[in-house]
């Protein structure tokens, strides 16, 4: 009987999440005593990389992953970017080992930050703040539109300062 694995609707294909992929390894028979180890590769201020490497009970290295994180990418990794990464990294190399792979390698987290640095404006993309722009702004935030407000942001390039100014507007 083979293992059924939830997965994530992305688009119209199913994933794997990188959970249910550790889950199974952590309690199938076939991976007793074999274990998971996560190096960072490079960090700075800006991003990482991190190698995952799984070994059998012998210590014999059985499938590694990669992956790469930009803290700038999304919402979550500008504070949770190495995290990220290493969840990444884990659900690639135990879909290298073949856990989880019927649709494919990706996890529904790696499809889902991809879909977002995707539909993400571009910086080059970005319209400057003006300070009448700004200055609508504070007042669409006063007004109670504050919903609003965070949508266009998005569209601007602005500091968190700034950001943080129109947003606590009284």
């Amino acid at each position: 009987m083979s293992y059924q694995f939830k997965t994530t609707n992305i688009k119209g294909k199913q994933y794997v999440e990188v959970n249910e992929r550790i889950k199974y390894f952590r309690f199938a028979d076939d991976y007793k005593g074999w274990s998971i180890s996560s190096e960072i590769i490079h960090l700075d201020a800006e991003g990482c990389v991190i190698k995952t490497t799984v070994c059998d009970a012998d210590g014999l290295v059985k499938a590694t992953g990669f992956a790469q994180e930009d803290k700038a990418s999304s919402y979550i990794n500008k504070t949770s970017f190495v995290e990220n990464c290493e969840t990444s990294a884990v659900g690639r190399a135990l879909g290298m080992l073949g856990i989880g792979i019927d649709t494919s390698i990706a996890t529904s987290n790696e499809v889902s930050m991809a879909i977002a640095k995707q539909s993400a404006p571009k910086k080059e993309e970005l319209k400057p703040m003006t300070a009448d722009i700004k200055s609508q702004m504070v007042n669409a935030v006063k007004a109670g539109k504050s919903e609003q407000v965070v949508k266009a942001l998005v569209k601007y390039s602005v500091t968190d300062k700034v950001k943080k100014e129109i947003l606590e507007a009284k």
